[in-house]
């Protein structure tokens, strides 16, 4: 069977990041599912490009706005599946086993629930809390988006936004979600750094905002501060 899948990645200055993500990835190439890599950059400083290339990425190159990266990336892709994940979002062991599971199922996107690269009480609460609320329909980036390429038009596909283009296509694909058996192993960095209930904090306010109606403009501004 021709391989289905082209797996997009949106990239700033993840040059550190991308040996793990793109490593898991060789089961998928041995298992004979994906057909492309795509990494839609937004400006990366570092050596991104060129170890996207090395990997045998095709790089595709545009403003740092996560929705349109993604949205440039699937205009790139030819692969009747997409399989979206973040630079430094690393698949299990084994993840091609539930995907080829879920490829007769063109009506439903699908997501893995969500792991960290760290133990600890702190971690499992707060990808506890991830993957709860990924069951009630609100996966994130980091849990990885499987989408058939029709479902994913007739959705409209990412909005060209710079944060929260995740919340959006999840809740345009409400009801048709469902959870993968593997994990997307994600890096705590950024948890670590800042304090996992801190930044699981930030991210629950972030999304009440969201869904109040703030901009994702102005949720990326002070998001990033």
């Amino acid at each position: 069977m021709r391989a289905q899948i082209s797996v997009i990645v949106p990239t700033l200055d993840a040059e550190g990041a991308l040996a793990a993500c793109f490593g898991a990835l060789m089961e998928g190439l041995e298992a004979g599912l994906i057909r492309e890599l795509v990494v839609s950059d937004g400006g990366s400083s570092d050596a991104t490009g060129a170890m996207a290339q090395a990997w045998g990425a095709e790089v595709v190159h545009g403003p740092a706005s996560r929705g349109g990266q993604l949205k440039r990336g699937v205009a790139t892709a030819q692969g009747e599946w997409l399989l979206i994940l973040h630079a430094d979002t690393v698949l299990a062991k084994g993840w091609t086993t539930a995907v080829s599971g879920h490829l007769a199922q063109k009506d439903r996107a699908a997501w893995f629930p969500l792991a960290f690269d760290q133990r600890g009480m702190a971690a499992a609460l707060v990808s506890g809390w991830a993957n709860l609320r990924s069951r009630a329909g609100l996966p994130y980036g980091d849990q990885g988006l499987l989408i058939h390429r029709k479902l994913y038009d007739a959705v409209g596909g990412y909005p060209d936004q710079p944060l929260m283009e995740d919340v959006a296509i999840a809740k345009a694909l409400r009801g048709r979600l469902t959870m993968l058996d593997g994990l997307a192993v994600t890096s705590g960095s950024k948890y670590r750094a800042q304090g996992w209930m801190r930044r699981g904090g930030r991210n629950l306010w972030t999304l009440v905002r969201y869904g109040a109606g703030a901009s994702p403009e102005a949720l990326a501004q002070s998001y990033r501060k």
